[in-house]
């Protein structure tokens, strides 16, 4: 059932404002129904009646509630942020737009995963199937991080290559350890695999051929 209230004012919207602070949601969030407009009365004093509105909270998608969530934490840390909606690969990806919106990435892009593992579970709170996902960037931060990324991961094969040796890059996440591996995968003179536990896991970069004659004197061992 949806919740209502019903408030009164000296105007219409003193009684609609007053009905939005009770139910704790934006004025996008809410319909409205004007009970009783007000009036003055005789002569200014006599008979007069506030106005009186009955204000509906809608009910909200799991997109919605994802969004709602976000504005309220743009809103308590003073951030004037715009949202952009697409769909991608099942996903949602909710682009922010605005200024100075570095604080919301963090280093490497860690408060943005935060505030996005947060706008999921907003999203799907009390939901058991079809649940919605959705990823967060900040103007188009995260192809710029891939494409370092990218850039990253042939430059350290390449140095593995001449060297033979093996390189193990910073901790990262499950995402970024994947654009890694994809990256290299098809690379003849190097093989990656990840080490270590969350939220530490690192990617290792080793030379195929000291893999190989690793694994044989493992083998030889057993």
């Amino acid at each position: 059932m949806a919740l209502s209230v019903e408030k009164t004012g000296k105007t219409v919207d003193e009684a609609r404002q007053a009905a939005l602070a009770e139910l704790g949601v934006s004025e996008e969030r809410a319909s409205f129904e004007i009970l009783e407009e007000p009036s003055k009365g005789f002569l200014g004093l006599i008979g007069g009646h506030l106005a009186r509105v009955r204000a509906t909270a809608l009910a909200l998608s799991p997109l919605d509630k994802g969004e709602d969530f976000l504005h309220r934490i743009f809103q308590s840390m003073q951030l004037i942020v715009a949202i952009e909606r697409r769909e991608e690969d099942g996903a949602i990806i909710l682009n922010l737009k605005g200024e100075n919106l570095g604080i919301l990435i963090g280093k490497h892009g860690q408060t943005l995963d935060a505030l996005q593992y947060l706008a999921n579970l907003a999203a799907n709170q009390g939901l058991s199937e079809e649940r919605l996902r959705i990823i967060l960037d900040v103007e188009h931060y995260r192809d710029r991080r891939e494409e370092t990324l990218k850039n990253l991961a042939r430059r350290l094969a390449e140095k593995v290559r001449r060297t033979g040796g093996r390189v193990v890059l910073e901790p990262m996440n499950r995402h970024e350890r994947k654009i890694i591996h994809l990256e290299l995968q098809e690379n003849d003179h190097v093989v990656t695999f990840s080490a270590g536990d969350e939220p530490f896991r690192k990617v290792v970069i080793e030379s195929r051929r000291r893999r190989s004659e690793r694994n044989g004197e493992d083998a030889e061992r057993v």
